[in-house]
C-alpha cells in the first residue's frame, strides 16, 4: 500500500507477510536505504483477521489499522515527510517510520477497543475494512453476527473521546430486474445469507461509501454517514448461473475499488463458480436524488486457476493465480482495450532448475557452490534456512554476508560428508559420487526452501504510479514493462497467434513476417539441448566465432531431429515474404549502439532536492534496473544464438525463393556478421550482471585513488567498504549505483519539454527508460567507456581484466582504451611489462578516443606538446608512482623517438631517463642521458645530482673516470663549491677533487686542492684527527708540486685574513661559497713541518704559527691531558682547560654507550694509566674519574680554583657530583660548596650540606669538614656562611607550594634556632671565663 503523498518519496509500506498470529510490515524505498524497516507484530490470544491490515495517511502520520479476531488497534507513525531535516538530502541512509516503533505504547486504551460481545463479530469472517475520517477518526467496519455490518469508531488519537458503534441493517429491498437498481429502506431483519464476505470503503470529504459483497452474490452499497444502504445489485445477472450456483452461498468472491479524478469510481468484482470465474466490472453512476446505479463495462471469463488475489486501476486488471500444477502465473488485462478478453501474461522468475548437470571432469563442489551463490537465483535467507536443516538445527546463521555463508555452506557439507563417511580408503569414483551425493541433499533443501520464499502472496498496485508488484514472505518483486522483442520471444505460440500484427509494426506485411520469423526462432530454442546450448557458451567464453558454434549446433539439430523440427522451421520459412529484411528489423531493435557519445553526467548539474539527487538511489532500485537489464540481456543472448543458428540455415538451404525474391549471398552475410557481435555483446553485459564486486580494503582505495590523481581522473567514484548482508553486489549494480544513475537521471529530467510529474511518477515508463538509456552505457560498441572506467575507479580489477579479455577480439571501439585499461590492470597484479605493451598499444589511439582525450588534458601552465607525448607523459607519471623506474627508461626512450622536433620534451624525457638510470645505480647510462640532454640548465642539474649521489654511495672511481667531454669546468665547479659548503670531517669533495686532478695528470691543481684542504683544516678541525689530515694534506701537495717542472711549482695561496675580515662573513665559506682569495705567486712552498711532526708526537712544544693556548686546546681535544699539563706547567698557563676538558670527557662516557667507552681506553693509555689502579670490574668511565680524581689530588689551586671549575662543570651539565668530589671539597671550602648548590638551585642538597656543616662546627663530623677545633668556649671562634644560609632559608619559605621544601625550611630553621642557643651558651661561658 502506497499513501498518496508517501509515493512521492518512494517509500511504500508492505505487510510482507500475514498468518493468523503474527503480522509483518515492511518499509522499502526506491531512493535511499532505510535502516530497521521491518518489525513483526504479534497479539497474544488474537489473531488477525485475513487483510486486517490497513494503512492510511494524514498529513503528519502514517496510521495502521490491525484487526484481529478480538480487537481492533491504531498504530501511529511519524511521516517520513517530517522526519527529514530539510529537503536536501546527501546521505545513502535513512531512518525507517518503524524506527522508534519500540516507544509505542500498544495497551494505550485510546488506541485500542475490544469488539463488543453485541453485535458480535461475525464466526468465521474474512472480510473487514478501515479507514480515517475527514476529522481524523479511526473506523473499522466489520461483519455482524446477526447479518449486516457494525462500524468501531476511534475518536482522533491526540483528541479524547468514546469509542461509538454503529451498526448498518436492511429489512427488504425493491430491486429492478432490469440493469440498474432503485434502493429504499425498510426497517426489519436480516437473513444469514446477507453476511459479507468481501469489504471495501470509498472516502468522501464527509462520508464514506461501504461496499459490500455477500454470500446471496449481491452487491450492497451504504452511506456511513446517513447509515442507510443506497443500493443493491445482484451479480448474478451478469453471468452464466445455474441453479446449484444461485442456491449455493458465495463464499469465493472478491471486491475491489479503484478511484480516476476523470473517470470516478470503478468497482471490480471476482465471482467465483467451481471450475470457472469471472471478472466485472463496473462504473458507478450517481443520478439525481442520491439515487445510484452500476454501469457495466466488462465481463472477463478466468481460466481454471485458483485466483490468489487481484487488482484494479480504471484501465486494468491484475491478477495471481495458482495454476494446477501450484505454480505461480501472474496476468493482467486491459478491459477496455481488449475485445477478445485475452489475458496477457506476465513472465516472473523461473525457480531454479531441480537438479544440478555435474559432468566427471567437474569438482562436485565448485559446480555446486558456483550455482548456489550465482547473483539473483537463491536468496540469503533461503540458503540460511537450508543451512540450518541441512546441519541439523545445530546452529543458528544469522545475517551472514555471502562470503560468511558461502564458507559456513562449505564447511557444513564437509562436516556431513567426514561424518557419515566410515571407510578410511575409497576410489576416486566413489569419493566423487558420495560429494555428489551430499551437496544435491543440500541443493534439495535450498531448492525447497527459495520455492516456499519466492511464492507469492498478494498483488501491490500503487495507483499514483501505476507500479505492479508481488508481496512474499520477507521480500518484493516488481513487475517491469516488456520490450516487444522480448514479449514475442517468450510469448506461447498459442498467443502468439493470437497477437495484433498492427500492434508490432505499422507495415502489417513486416508484422506478419516477424512474428514468423520469432516463431522460427522459438522452435529453434526448444529443439536445442543443455549441451548444444554449452556449446555457444563455450564459445564466446573462449573467443571462438559464434558463426561457427552455430554451424555446429545446426549440424547436431539436423543430425537428431526426430521430431521433424527442421521441416517446421522450412514450412514457416516459406510464410516469410522478406526474411533478410524481417531479420534485419529484428536486428535493429535489439541493437543499442550509438553514433555519438551520450553527454557526460558532470555537464548537467542535477537538481539536489530529494526527487532527483537521490532518485533511485536506493539498493532496491538498483536492483531492480540491473536486473532487468540481465534478464534482457539473457533473453536477447537466446535470441541471438537462435537467429545465428537459423541465418546458417538459410545459407544452408541456398534457395532463391526463400531468401526473398533474388536477395543477394552477401546480404545474407552481412547480417550474419551482424548479428554475431550482437550476441557477444549480450553475452558480454550478461556475464558483467552476474559477475560479483569484490570488497576492497581501506588501503587499496587509498592507494588506488592515489594513482588516478596522477592521471587526473580521480574524480572517478571509489567504494566505500561495507558489508552486504541480503546479498552480494554486481559490477553493473556498482556501475548503475555510482555512475550511470546520476548520468541517466539527469538526461531524462534535463531533457527540453519533460515533465517531472509525467516522467518521475508513471514507473513502467520510468523504469523502461531508464532501461533504455542504460544499456547504451554498458553497450561495448559505443564510444562511452563509463562502465570499465567505473571498475578502474573501484579497484575492481580482475573484472575488468576479464571484461576487456571478452571484448577485444571482436570490438574495435575504443580499443586503445581497453588496451590502456588492460595495463592498468596488470600493474596492479604486479606483471610491468605487460602493461608497459599495452600502454605503448594504446598510443596509437590517442586522439580518436574520448577517455584517453580526457586523459591527455593540460594543466594550468603546462606547455602544450603533441598529444602522444602528452599521453606518454601521464604513463611516465603513473610508472614512477607505483615505482617501476626500468619500466619508466623502456617507455622514455621510446617517447624520445616521437619527440625528435620538441627539444623541450626531449630534455624533460632525457631528465627522466638520467634520473632513474641514477636511482637504478646504472651510473655510466645516467651518464651518457646526462650528456644527451640539450637543455644546458637541465644538464647542469643532472651533472651536479649525478655528483651527490655518487659522493653519497661512495661510488668515487665512477664519477672520476667519466669524460666529461665540454663537461670539465663544470665538473670541477659543482665539486669545488660543494668542498668549500660543507663539513671537512663529514665529506670528502676535496679528495675526490684531488683524484680527479691526478687521473687527468693535472699535478698542481691537484697541489692546489690539498694545500686548500690542509689550510682549512688547521683553521676550522682543531683535533687530533684534523691536525693528521692537515699534515697529510701538505704532504700531498708537496709531492704534486714535485711531480712537475720547477717553473710551474707553485700554488695562489689566499692572502691572510682575507677570508675573516669581512663582519659577520663566514669563516668557511664568502657569501656565495667561494673563498676569497688574493692571487700571489709563491716559488717556494712555506709550510710548518715541525709543528706536523710534533703534533703527530704529541710534542710539548709547539711551532708555527700555532699558540701554546691553541696547542694546549688540540691536546684537550685529543685526550692526551698529561701532555697538556707538561705544556701549560711549561708555559705556566693555568690548568683550568684541562680540567673542564676532562670532566666533559667524564660527562660523555657516563652519557654515553658502549662505541664511548671503546674509545675512551685509548686516550686514557695516553696519560699514564698504568699509574692507575685498573681491575676487571674497572670500566673506562670509572677510570676517567679516577684521572680527574688524582689531577685534583695532584695538583691543588689557591682558593679551590679547580675544585670550583670541575664542579661548575658538572652542575652545568645536570650531572650529580660523585661523593668524592663533594667529600673532597669540603674540606677545602664547604662555604663554596653552599653557594654553588644556591646558584644550580639544588636545595635538597644545600639544605644537607647545612646541616652537615652545622653538626661538624658543633663537634659532630668536624674532621669531614677540616674544622680541627668545634664549637666551644675554650676553643678557638668558629663561623658558619650566614649570608648563604639566609639566601637558602629565603628560597625555601618562598617555595611553600611545594609540602617538601616546607619540610626542608622547618628542619633547617630549627637546626639553625638549636645552633643559635648552643652558640649563645657557649659564648656566654668564654665570657665568663675571660671576666
Amino acid at each position: 500500500w502506497t499513501p498518496p503523498n508517501l509515493c512521492r518519496h518512494h517509500r511504500p509500506l508492505f505487510p510482507s507477510a500475514c498468518s493468523r498470529h503474527t503480522v509483518e510490515l515492511v518499509e522499502e524505498s526506491l531512493d535511499v536505504n532505510l535502516l530497521n524497516n521491518a518489525v513483526r507484530l504479534r497479539i497474544q490470544g488474537c489473531p488477525f483477521l485475513p487483510g486486517g491490515v490497513h494503512l492510511c495517511e494524514v498529513q503528519s502520520h502514517l496510521v495502521v489499522l490491525l484487526i484481529t479476531g478480538q480487537t481492533v488497534h491504531r498504530l501511529v507513525l511519524p511521516h517520513p515527510a517530517r522526519m527529514y531535516r530539510s529537503e536536501l538530502i546527501t546521505e545513502s541512509q535513512m531512518q525507517s517510520v518503524f524506527t522508534d516503533i519500540g516507544k509505542v505504547n500498544f495497551r494505550d486504551p485510546a488506541n485500542y477497543y475490544v469488539i463488543p460481545s453485541v453485535p458480535g463479530l461475525a464466526s468465521n469472517s474474512v472480510a473487514s475494512a478501515a479507514w480515517l475520517s475527514s476529522e481524523g477518526e479511526a473506523l473499522f467496519a466489520l461483519p455482524s453476527a446477526s447479518g449486516g455490518i457494525f462500524v468501531l469508531k476511534l475518536p482522533p488519537h491526540d483528541v479524547p473521546g468514546t469509542v461509538s458503534v454503529v451498526e448498518l441493517k436492511q429489512s427488504s429491498v425493491v430491486q429492478r430486474f432490469l440493469t440498474g437498481w432503485m434502493p429504499t429502506a425498510i426497517r426489519g431483519d436480516c437473513g444469514p445469507s446477507d453476511l459479507p464476505i468481501s469489504l471495501s470503503v470509498h472516502c468522501l470529504d464527509h462520508d464514506a461509501f461501504l461496499f459490500a459483497l455477500c454470500q446471496d452474490h449481491k452487491l450492497r452499497m451504504w452511506s456511513y454517514k446517513d447509515q442507510m444502504c443506497l443500493m443493491v445489485a445482484d451479480l448474478l445477472e451478469f453471468m452464466p448461473v445455474s441453479r446449484d450456483l444461485r442456491l449455493a452461498a458465495g463464499t469465493g468472491h472478491r471486491l475491489r475499488l479503484a478511484f480516476s479524478q476523470s473517470l470516478g469510481l470503478y468497482l471490480g468484482v471476482y465471482m467465483h463458480a467451481p471450475k470457472r470465474g469471472q471478472f466485472c466490472v463496473f462504473q458507478l453512476v450517481s443520478t439525481e436524488s442520491n439515487r445510484y446505479s452500476l454501469d457495466h463495462i466488462s465481463s472477463l471469463f478466468s481460466s481454471q486457476e485458483t485466483l490468489v488475489d487481484f487488482a484494479l486501476t480504471s484501465a486494468e486488471i491484475w491478477a495471481l493465480w495458482h495454476n494446477e500444477e501450484n505454480q505461480t502465473v501472474v496476468k493482467y488485462i486491459n478491459f477496455e482495450q481488449n475485445v477478445a478478453g485475452q489475458w496477457n501474461q506476465v513472465f516472473v522468475q523461473p525457480l531454479p532448475e531441480e537438479e544440478v548437470t555435474v559432468r566427471h571432469d567437474q569438482d562436485p563442489r565448485e559446480t555446486y557452490l558456483e550455482y548456489l551463490f550465482t547473483p539473483g537465483r537463491f536468496t540469503n535467507a533461503a540458503i540460511q534456512k537450508a543451512l540450518q536443516i541441512f546441519s541439523q538445527g545445530t546452529e543458528t546463521h544469522m545475517d551472514l554476508t555471502w562470503d560468511e555463508l558461502k564458507k559456513e555452506v562449505t564447511l557444513a557439507v564437509e562436516n556431513e560428508f567426514q561424518g557419515s563417511v566410515t571407510e578410511y580408503e575409497c576410489s576416486l569414483e566413489e569419493f566423487w559420487q558420495l560429494q555428489v551425493e551430499f551437496w544435491s541433499k543440500l541443493y534439495a533443501c535450498c531448492l525447497q526452501y527459495q520455492e516456499a520464499l519466492s511464492r507469492p502472496l498478494a498483488l501491490h498496485l500503487n495507483p499514483y504510479t501505476n507500479m505492479v508488484c508481488l508481496l512474499k514472505k520477507g521480500s518484493l518483486s516488481f513487475l517491469v514493462p516488456c520490450s516487444l522483442v522480448d514479449h514475442l520471444y517468450l510469448l506461447s505460440n498459442e498467443h502468439l497467434l493470437t497477437e495484433d500484427d498492427a500492434a508490432i509494426f505499422d507495415d502489417l506485411e513486416m508484422s506478419r513476417d516477424v512474428v514468423c520469423l520469432v516463431q522460427c526462432l522459438r522452435l529453434i530454442g526448444e529443439s536445442i539441448s543443455m549441451e548444444m546450448a554449452f556449446i555457444m557458451e563455450m564459445a564466446c567464453s573462449r573467443l571462438q566465432p559464434p558463426e561457427k558454434a552455430a554451424e555446429q549446433i545446426l549440424e547436431d539439430l539436423i543430425a537428431n531431429d526426430t521430431e521433424n523440427v527442421m521441416e517446421d522451421i522450412h514450412s514457416k520459412l516459406q510464410e516469410i515474404r522478406n526474411p533478410i529484411h524481417a531479420i534485419g528489423v529484428l536486428i535493429r531493435e535489439m541493437d543499442y549502439e550509438t553514433d555519438a557519445d551520450m553527454e557526460r553526467g558532470g555537464t548537467h548539474h542535477l537538481n539536489m532536492r530529494m526527487n532527483l539527487s537521490q532518485l533511485y538511489g536506493s539498493g532496491t532500485a538498483v536492483n531492480v534496473v540491473c536486473w532487468g537489464v540481465c534478464k534482457i540481456a539473457t533473453i536477447r543472448f537466446l535470441i541471438c544464438r537462435d537467429l545465428l543458428i537459423l541465418q546458417q540455415l538459410l545459407l544452408r538451404l541456398e534457395d532463391p525463393m526463400v531468401l526473398g525474391g533474388g536477395q543477394l549471398f552477401q546480404s545474407q552475410q552481412d547480417l550474419l556478421h551482424r548479428t554475431s557481435p550482437l550476441l557477444l555483446s549480450y553475452y558480454l553485459i550478461r556475464w558483467a550482471s552476474q559477475c560479483l564486486a569484490s570488497d576492497v580494503p581501506v588501503d587499496t582505495l587509498e592507494s588506488n585513488l592515489q594513482h588516478l590523481s596522477v592521471l587526473e581522473l580521480a574524480d572517478t567514484t571509489a567504494l566505500t567498504p561495507h558489508k552486504l548482508v541480503s546479498g552480494p553486489q554486481t559490477i553493473v549494480e556498482l556501475f548503475f549505483q555510482e555512475v550511470a544513475r546520476k548520468h541517466i537521471i539527469s538526461r531524462l529530467f534535463l531533457q527540453p519539454n519533460t515533465s517531472l510529474a509525467e516522467t518521475s511518477l508513471n514507473w513502467p515508463h520510468l523504469i523502461t527508460a531508464i532501461v533504455a538509456d542504460f544499456l547504451p552505457l554498458l553497450w561495448p560498441s559505443n564510444p562511452s567507456f563509463l562502465f570499465p572506467e567505473c571498475l578502474m575507479g573501484s579497484c575492481q580489477y580482475t573484472q575488468l581484466q576479464e571484461y576487456i579479455r571478452l571484448l577485444q577480439p571482436w570490438c574495435h571501439v575504443n580499443m586503445g582504451s581497453c588496451c590502456f585499461m588492460m595495463g592498468r590492470c596488470y600493474l596492479v597484479m604486479g606483471e610491468g611489462h605487460k602493461a608497459l605493451d599495452c600502454f605503448c598499444q594504446a598510443a596509437s589511439e590517442v586522439g580518436r578516443e574520448e577517455f584517453l582525450d580526457r586523459l591527455i588534458q593540460p594543466e594550468e601552465g603546462e606547455i602544450v606538446s603533441t598529444p602522444r607525448l602528452q599521453y606518454y607523459n601521464k604513463v611516465l607519471r603513473l610508472l614512477d608512482v607505483v615505482g617501476l623506474p626500468e619500466l619508466v627508461i623502456q617507455l622514455a626512450a621510446l617517447a624520445v623517438m616521437e619527440s625528435a622536433d620538441d627539444w623541450r620534451s626531449q630534455a624533460t624525457l632525457r631528465t627522466c631517463i638520467f634520473k632513474h638510470h641514477l636511482d637504478l645505480g646504472h651510473n655510466s647510462e645516467a651518464y651518457v642521458a646526462l650528456t644527451q640532454n640539450p637543455d644546458p640548465s637541465r644538464q647542469l642539474d643532472c651533472l651536479r645530482q649525478l655528483v651527490v649521489v655518487l659522493c653519497e654511495r661512495s661510488q668515487l672511481q665512477d664519477l672520476v673516470e667519466f669524460p666529461y667531454v665540454n663537461l670539465h669546468n663544470e665538473v670541477v665547479g659543482i665539486i669545488e663549491s660543494h668542498a668549500r659548503a660543507v663539513d671537512l670531517m663529514t665529506h670528502n669533495y676535496y679528495e675526490l677533487l684531488y683524484a680527479f686532478h691526478i687521473y687527468r695528470h693535472n699535478y698542481r691543481k691537484a697541489g692546489t686542492v690539498m694545500f686548500e684542504y690542509g689550510m682549512r683544516l688547521g683553521r676550522e678541525v682543531r683535533t687530533l684527527r684534523g691536525l693528521q689530515k692537515q699534515g697529510n694534506c701538505f704532504l700531498a701537495a708537496i709531492n704534486c708540486l714535485r711531480l712537475i717542472r720547477p717553473e710551474y711549482a707553485w700554488i695562489v695561496q689566499p692572502a691572510s685574513g682575507a677570508v675573516y675580515e669581512r663582519p659577520g662573513a663566514s669563516p668557511k665559506r664568502s657569501h656565495d661559497g667561494e673563498c676569497t682569495a688574493v692571487p700571489g705567486k709563491c716559488p717556494v712552498l712555506v709550510l710548518p713541518p715541525t709543528l706536523v711532526r710534533a703534533v703527530l708526537t704529541w710534542s710539548s712544544f709547539p711551532s708555527g704559527n700555532s699558540t701554546p693556548e691553541e696547542t694546549v686546546a688540540l691536546l684537550v681535544r685529543a685526550g692526551l691531558f698529561d701532555t697538556a699539563v707538561t705544556l701549560c706547567q711549561t708555559f705556566k698557563l693555568p690548568l683550568t682547560p684541562i680540567f673542564e676538558g676532562l670532566t666533559f670527557k667524564c660527562i660523555k662516557l657516563q652519557l654515553g654507550g658502549e662505541a664511548a667507552q671503546a674509545e675512551a681506553w685509548d686516550w686514557l693509555a695516553a696519560n699514564q694509566l698504568s699509574a692507575l689502579v685498573t681491575t676487571k670490574e674497572s670500566s673506562a668511565t670509572d677510570e676517567a674519574w679516577r684521572l680527574l680524581s688524582s689531577y685534583l689530588e695532584r695538583y691543588p689551586s689557591q682558593n679551590s680554583l679547580y675544585h670550583r671549575c670541575v664542579i661548575n662543570k658538572l652542575l652545568a651539565h645536570g650531572i650529580p657530583l660523585p661523593n668524592w668530589l663533594i667529600n673532597s671539597y669540603k674540606k677545602v671550602d664547604a662555604a663554596e660548596l653552599l653557594r654553588l648548590y644556591l646558584n644550580y638551585d639544588l636545595l635538597e642538597e644545600a639544605v644537607d650540606l647545612v646541616l652537615e656543616y652545622v653538626d661538624a662546627v658543633l663537634g659532630k663530623g668536624n674532621r669531614y669538614f677540616g674544622i680541627e677545633f668545634p664549637l666551644s668556649a675554650t676553643a678557638p671562634m668558629v663561623w658558619l656562611p650566614y649570608t648563604a644560609i639566609d639566601q637558602l632559608l629565603q628560597a625555601l619559605r618562598e617555595s611553600t607550594t611545594n609540602h617538601y621544601n616546607v619540610v626542608l625550611y622547618q628542619k633547617l630553621h630549627d637546626k639553625m634556632e638549636d645552633y643559635q642557643q648552643k652558640v649563645s651558651v657557649a659564648t656566654c661561658d668564654r665570657l665568663y671565663r675571660r671576666n
